[in-house]
C-alpha cells in the first residue's frame, strides 16, 4: 500500500466515528420555543370535522410544520360507531395509535387486533391497514412519523361541502401520499 493511500485510510478511520454526529447540530424537534395545547383544543386548525370515511373530529396537537416534517400528533374523537378507514397504505410513514377511550378493531396486513382503553398499536409503513370504531364513542392519539401529508388530508376532508363517495375518497388519499387498497373493515368480520 502506498504511503498517501495509507494516510487517507488512517485519517478516514479516525474521523468515521464522528461523522454520525455531524448532522446533529441542533434539535430539529424543538427549534424556538416549546408550546402547550390544552385538552379539547387543536393547534393551527382548531377542530377538524371529517366528512366521508367517518364524521370524527381531529385536533392537531403537534403539526408537521412544528417539526420540520419529522412528526405529527393528532387526537381523534371518534363519533362514528361501525365506521373507520378503508384498507390503505402509507408509503413513507409509520403510524401509532394509542386508545384513550372506547374500543376499536384494527387490521394490519393479515392480522386483526381488538384495542380498548390503554392499548396501542404500531402500523408500519407500506403495510395495508384499516380500523373501525367498535364502541359508541372513542378517542385515540395518532402519531405519524415522519409527518407526511395526513394533516393536509384531514383539512381537505373537512373542507368538502358534500359527503364524498369512494372514488373521491380514494383520490384524496392518493393526493396525500396514501393508497386505498380495499374496503373499510367491518366490525363483525
Amino acid at each position: 500500500m502506498n504511503r498517501s493511500l495509507f494516510f487517507t485510510y488512517f485519517l478516514s478511520s479516525l474521523a468515521s466515528p464522528f461523522l454520525g454526529f455531524s448532522r446533529v447540530s441542533r434539535n430539529d424537534f424543538t427549534e424556538g420555543k416549546g408550546f402547550k395545547i390544552s385538552n379539547g383544543e387543536g393547534r393551527i386548525h382548531g377542530h377538524i370535522q371529517l366528512k366521508g370515511v367517518n364524521a370524527n373530529i381531529l385536533d392537531v396537537k403537534v403539526s408537521g410544520s412544528d417539526t420540520n416534517g419529522e412528526l405529527a400528533i393528532f387526537e381523534q374523537t371518534s363519533l362514528s360507531p361501525g365506521k373507520g378507514t378503508p384498507l390503505h397504505i402509507h408509503h413513507t410513514q409509520d403510524e401509532i395509535f394509542y386508545v384513550l377511550e372506547g374500543s376499536y378493531k384494527f387490521k394490519v396486513g393479515e392480522d386483526t387486533y381488538h384495542l380498548s382503553t390503554g392499548d396501542s398499536i404500531f402500523l408500519p409503513r407500506q403495510v395495508p391497514h384499516a380500523w373501525t370504531q367498535v364502541s359508541a364513542k372513542g378517542k385515540m392519539n395518532v402519531i405519524m412519523q415522519p409527518a407526511g401529508k395526513l394533516e393536509n388530508f384531514f383539512v381537505t376532508m373537512a373542507a368538502l361541502d358534500h359527503i364524498p363517495g369512494p372514488e373521491e375518497i380514494a383520490a384524496i388519499f392518493s393526493e396525500n401520499d396514501m393508497q386505498v387498497v380495499g374496503p373499510p373493515l367491518p366490525i363483525d368480520e
